[in-house]
């Protein structure tokens, strides 16, 4: 395809991303990684050569003369989605269709075949369907359902822009410079061209099917330069097929080869000389203590993904997450995110990655990027009042969706054993503190005395997250909408108290709060801000719900504060070590203390409360620990 002498093909020969999704209990809110269906067969890979390096052409067109560039022109498939040819050859291996079946069929007859017509807009859809699969089944002599393949063709899940180019061409337009899709496309049945683009994405938009005229003609080219309004030396071209190139070469256009994007785009940023690349907010460097070996991932996501790319995978770390080590990845037109167990020594059932995804060797999972705002501090700085108010609501209503997930429909029954949920979780962080233990805190020691004492008694069993907070939601950067929950690890079925109760953390916790891992606004005024106290905050979720309040809601606060306790000391444990992601180990020794003392406090409201609600005639049979003190850090009343 590439380089032919013969007629263009039309919208070129980039990469095909014919992916399934696998299912993996939680992926209703995690955007798990999509892997390719099984063609890693040997006829697969050998076809795939044999196409690429046929049609090697001439790798770069070039002319004469200078100047500063002020438009990109962008083909569309190789370039901007994938290409037919690539997605032919998929498909005719999925389907025991001949090899190269599609590719002949594309090229027959010239600029008089039904593929170059459909192209201008010369025939219907259900005539070049019809032509064309006469001309497939004479090429194969057999049947060939292109009705099938036209629909893969067309369907969204195949129809992507590749994330890079999305990215270079934000930065293009963001530099002040023009862009434009110059593309040979044709008509859908509806009667509406095939543009599966933004099209606000660019200043001029060229479309064979609607201009009559395909690549190479040269018209189409003078076309797009005249509605730019620039001249040929002031533009950059990109196609991955040579005749394209070279007829836009010759016109005094400069011009890129594709072979694949993510390598297009690097040249591209030579030639432009500034970055296309987005940063990729809240990472930096690898610590050196966090590495993981990248020769053997990029092998393991290069035969995962089927990646030909030769362009090197970028790793970097994010600084978000204290337990679990998480990274940026990198690699041809895909970004993922890595989440693994920290090194070394581990507690037992902690670090649960394995809960969320577990492949080959260490656990970790990975999953799909999802670019978004992380808000790292509960006051929501910047924003309006009202603005604050629905990031809020919108918080609530997710954890709402989580808690009415049908356990059943979605195979989530057998996730974890039902009941107990609430004494379970008191001993298993009971133990985890134990395990973690550097020296004797006295509000953890009457924490643990105390909880198993005053259980309450659960309500109903549904999916609970386990650490739901607002900055493990990742929200739209332009609404008050929350596109993906992170951080998955302590899911469980269980009692969704503990969830609405660790998302009101922050709003005991001080500003001043000395830790990366939470933070908090207690010394805010909420009403000025516009946020809902955690009181309101739990109304409305009871009223979303559809539950009454709960009277035992200090009981859930004092649990929430002691396991945020137990798991801040196991973080100062593995700091001690070097196997915390980013903390400060002076300050992270502090803070088991700081949260076991607000546990305290809770529990001596929950301890007043029941007293209080006993006959006056009858004395309290319990214990509250009162004469064991006060935290000097008290927590606002509930």
């Amino acid at each position: 395809m590439r380089g032919s002498a013969r007629a263009p093909i039309g919208w070129g020969s980039g990469h095909v991303t014919g992916v399934t999704a696998r299912s993996l209990g939680l992926n209703m809110y995690i955007r798990w990684l999509f892997q390719l269906s099984q063609l890693q067969q040997p006829r697969r890979a050998a076809f795939l050569k044999h196409i690429q390096c046929k049609h090697q052409g001439a790798r770069h067109w070039t002319h004469s003369g200078g100047g500063p560039y002020r438009a990109v022109i962008f083909d569309m498939g190789g370039v901007l989605i994938p290409s037919p040819g690539r997605v032919a050859a998929e498909w005719e291996l999925q389907n025991d269709i001949p090899p190269g079946t599609i590719l002949q069929a594309f090229i027959s007859g010239g600029e008089k075949g039904p593929w170059m017509k459909f192209m201008r807009g010369e025939i219907t859809t259900e005539d070049f369907l019809q032509q064309f699969g006469r001309l497939c089944s004479e090429i194969s002599k057999t049947s060939v359902p292109v009705g099938s393949f036209f629909s893969l063709l067309t369907s969204e899940q195949v129809a992507k822009q590749f994330p890079v180019m999305t990215e270079a061409i934000t930065q293009i337009r963001a530099k002040g410079l023009r862009t434009a899709v110059l593309s040979n496309n044709f008509y859908l049945p509806n009667g509406k061209s095939f543009l599966p683009l933004d099209r606000k994405q660019f200043d001029v938009v060229v479309e064979s099917c609607l201009e009559g005229v395909c690549k190479p003609d040269p018209r189409i080219y003078k076309l797009c330069l005249e509605r730019l309004g620039l001249l040929p030396s002031e533009s950059i071209f990109l196609d991955d097929l040579g005749p394209n190139l070279k007829a836009a070469a010759s016109l005094g256009i400069h011009t890129i080869q594709v072979d694949d994007p993510e390598t297009a785009v690097k040249e591209l940023e030579t030639r432009l000389g500034f970055t296309l690349r987005m940063i990729v907010p809240n990472t930096c460097p690898m610590r050196k203590t966090m590495d993981i070996p990248r020769g053997s991932l990029e092998k393991y996501l290069k035969d995962l993904l089927g990646t030909q790319s030769t362009g090197p995978l970028e790793l970097l770390q994010f600084d978000h997450g204290q337990s679990n080590p998480t990274y940026y990845i990198r690699l041809a037109n895909h970004q993922l995110v890595l989440r693994k167990k920290p090194p070394g020594t581990l507690l037992p059932s902690s670090h649960a990655v394995e809960r969320e995804f577990r492949v080959i060797g260490t656990p970790f999972y990975l999953m799909e990027y999802c670019p978004g705002l992380i808000y790292r501090d509960p006051s929501l700085p910047g924003l309006e009042p009202t603005q604050r108010r629905a990031i809020y609501t919108a918080m609530n209503r997710v954890l709402c969706k989580i808690h009415s997930v049908d356990l059943k429909a979605t195979g989530l029954e057998d996730y974890t054993k039902h009941g107990d949920y609430i004494p379970h979780q008191v001993q298993t962080w009971i133990k985890h503190y134990r395990a973690s233990e550097t020296s004797t805190i006295p509000a953890m020691e009457r924490l643990i005395q105390w909880l198993p004492h005053h259980l309450p008694r659960q309500q109903k069993t549904t999916l609970v997250h386990g650490d739901f907070r607002l900055d493990n939601l990742l929200f739209h950067p332009e609404k008050a909408e929350v596109l993906a929950v992170l951080d998955w690890e302590l899911s469980t079925l269980g009692d969704p108290l503990v969830d609405v109760a660790s998302s009101c953390l922050a709003h005991y916790l001080p500003s001043s709060f000395p830790g990366s891992l939470l933070r908090g606004f207690s010394d805010c005024d909420f009403t000025q801000l516009g946020i809902p106290t955690a009181e309101e905050y739990f109304r409305m979720y009871c009223l979303h719900s559809g539950i009454p309040p709960t009277e035992n809601w200090n009981f859930y606060m004092a649990f929430s504060f002691f396991r945020m306790a137990a798991i801040l000391q196991g973080v100062y444990k593995r700091s001690l070590t070097g196997q915390a992601s980013f903390v400060d180990t002076e300050q992270s020794g502090k803070l088991p203390e700081f949260m076991s003392n607000l546990a305290w406090d809770f529990a001596i409201k929950e301890g007043f409360r029941v007293f209080k609600e006993m006959p006056a005639t009858k004395p309290s049979t319990r214990s509250y620990h009162t004469q064991a003190g006060h935290s000097p850090c008290r927590a606002p009343q509930a």
